[in-house]
């Protein structure tokens, strides 16, 4: 009788020790996986980062090629890129992005008083290069997002969100518009 009893204790035992180290196994896997979600949202931001970079670095040239036909309306993009060192957080990062998206939209329309600048070959090319990285930026958005999403589902999900809630994560914010005249329909005239 004896020795059924502690060969049960010893059973009892082991089982106890299987359940911590699943625990153990879990709470380590949890915390990699957050992390690893953590700086995949890092490397997302940092891809809309260089889009911004490049598109900041081709707007002085657009700057240089509008200030011979219309002087007074660079004078927008021109405060924009000085404006761009002082952008040191994600948020002042965002802030100005979604200024410089203002800026393009009127330059635009700036073209169109312009038809001379219109047909200048040079300005032509940098409005294809200005094109093209907003459409990286939109790509680079998209990504960022989808990466947030799924960071912050697993950061709210039972029961990572207890070793979320160990590890003092925040949810990250989205990359939204904040110029809510960007959310209206566009009127096309002719």
């Amino acid at each position: 009788m004896k020795l059924l009893l502690s060969i049960g204790a010893w059973v009892g035992i082991g089982v106890a020790i299987a359940v911590v180290l699943l625990l153990i196994i879990w709470i380590i896997t949890s915390h990699n996986k957050l992390v690893a979600m953590s700086v995949q949202c890092d490397e997302a931001f940092s891809t809309i980062d260089v889009s911004l970079k490049k598109r900041f670095d081709l707007i002085p040239n657009v700057v240089n090629t509008v200030k011979g036909y219309a002087s007074h309306e660079s004078e927008t993009l021109i405060r924009i890129v000085e404006a761009r060192s002082q952008a040191t957080t994600t948020n002042d990062k965002i802030n100005l992005d979604n200024e410089l998206s203002q800026a393009v939209n009127n330059l635009n329309m700036v073209v169109e008083r312009y038809p001379d600048l219109k047909a200048n070959a040079n300005f032509m090319s940098l409005q294809a290069q200005l094109r093209e990285i907003e459409i990286e930026l939109a790509q680079s958005r998209r990504y960022y997002n989808a990466t947030v999403r799924q960071y912050n589902v697993k950061l709210h999900s039972f029961p990572s969100s207890i070793i979320a809630g160990f590890m003092g994560l925040q949810p990250i914010a989205m990359f939204e518009i904040t110029d809510y005249r960007e959310r209206e329909n566009v009127n096309v005239q002719f």
